[in-house]
């Protein structure tokens, strides 16, 4: 929308950043959002949040001279609207439409666009393993990731490509130099930057699982097979084979203290068996999801911090800001990790979410098996990430 020609406005209109937004919802602020993007794309991906009033209106209704009256009856005229869309050109007018008629507006740098390069790294205070490890957060899709750092050496756990310039820069804000780049397995809603990170002459580590799969470039990188290690500074690396997900799943043990679990076990839900077999093979993965989860994740002391790859809109951060959370209190929440084994298939197959946006295109671009620009890479990824199993039918209340 935002490439179209659209009328010129003899009207300022004052933008907001994604990351003021942001920090705006964060503070728990009343945030008034009007979301001019196709009601498809809307139902889809949007910015929610307890503090956020979102209404979807077409761009289109507004491109009349005489907008209809029942299409301004939905904008709020008592208070500030952030208008939005896709990359900030419609947006940008449906924000002076509204202004010439007296409406308070602003509109979204960037759009959606704008909202998805968001990525912060917060510290994840309880962990007590050798280092200092940080949790990276990518609000617009929930994609988490994991630095660890200790003394002059740091590794990231699951990178995405579209900030591999940025894993480099923090490593060197904070005196170390980035040593590994490591994935947990093939992942289907975002591009990987371990490979790009390697080319920048860090070490790629991709799970020696996922090879089967049809890696193309696993010769150029370093295999990471169950009960290797990988040190960093004075702090250890452990790699866990976790098959279930898919059958490359591997979770890694920081120093003992937080296991990065990938897609397998979140703080809100449990993987989703489809992705690499489709319907016909997720009754056999989810059974090997079921035995990893019994016999290499929930063996750990309760007392170990779980981080996965992902959070959903369901998920409430720690205290210190983190989507992570102690085994013991996972299994205390999540019913679906005390059940039977066949009653834990049964559940996991029963309300299956839609596949995430693209993954028939990201999953071979991350086998290596086709190509994409820096450019049609972030396309890709935008939308929902939807790895996970539904949260309604595995909270259990």
């Amino acid at each position: 929308m935002a490439d179209m020609d659209l009328p010129e406005l003899d009207v300022e209109i004052e933008s907001i950043e994604p990351s003021e937004l942001k920090a705006q919802i964060d503070d728990g602020e009343q945030v008034t959002l009007l979301d001019t993007r196709m009601e498809s794309e809307y139902d889809e991906w949007k910015i929610d949040g307890e503090t956020v009033e979102s209404i979807n209106v077409p761009y289109f209704e507004f491109l009349d001279d005489e907008i209809d009256d029942d299409v301004l009856a939905q904008v709020p005229d008592d208070r500030e609207v952030t208008v939005l869309c896709a990359k900030g050109g419609s947006s940008e007018y449906v924000a002076g439409v509204l202004k010439e008629r007296g409406y308070e507006t602003n509109h979204l740098e960037d759009g959606m666009n704008g909202w998805a390069r968001i990525y912060e790294r917060v510290e994840v205070s309880r962990y007590d393993g050798a280092g200092t490890l940080y949790q990276y957060q990518r609000p617009s899709s929930g994609c988490l990731g994991y630095l660890l750092v200790d003394g002059d050496e740091a590794a990231v756990v699951d990178p995405l490509r579209a900030f591999t310039t940025r894993y480099l820069d923090d490593a060197d804000e904070l005196d170390a130099d980035l040593t590994y780049a490591i994935d947990t397995h093939i992942h289907a809603d975002h591009i990987s930057g371990v490979r790009a990170l390697d080319d920048e002459g860090v070490e790629g580590v991709i799970p020696e699982a996922s090879v089967d799969r049809g890696v193309t470039y696993a010769d150029e990188l370093t295999l990471a097979a169950d009960g290797d290690e990988f040190a960093v500074g004075d702090a250890t690396i452990e790699t866990v084979s976790t098959p279930g997900h898919t059958s490359g799943m591997t979770s890694y043990l920081f120093d003992d203290s937080l296991l990065a679990t990938g897609d397998g076990l979140f703080i809100e839900s449990v993987a989703r068996p489809d992705l690499e077999e489709g319907d016909d093979g997720a009754p056999e993965a989810a059974g090997q999801l079921y035995d990893s989860l019994q016999e290499r994740v929930l063996t750990l002391p309760d007392d170990t911090l779980i981080g996965g790859a992902h959070f959903s809109d369901a998920a409430d951060p720690a205290a210190d800001g983190t989507y992570t959370a102690p085994i013991g209190q996972l299994e205390d929440e999540m019913d679906a990790l005390t059940m039977a084994k066949d009653d834990f298939i049964e559940l996991i197959l029963s309300d299956m979410p839609p596949r995430p946006a693209n993954y028939e295109d990201i999953i071979p671009t991350n086998l290596g098996q086709q190509a994409a620009t820096d450019d049609e890479a972030f396309e890709l990824e935008l939308g929902p990430n939807n790895c996970a199993a539904s949260q309604e039918s595995l909270a259990g209340d």
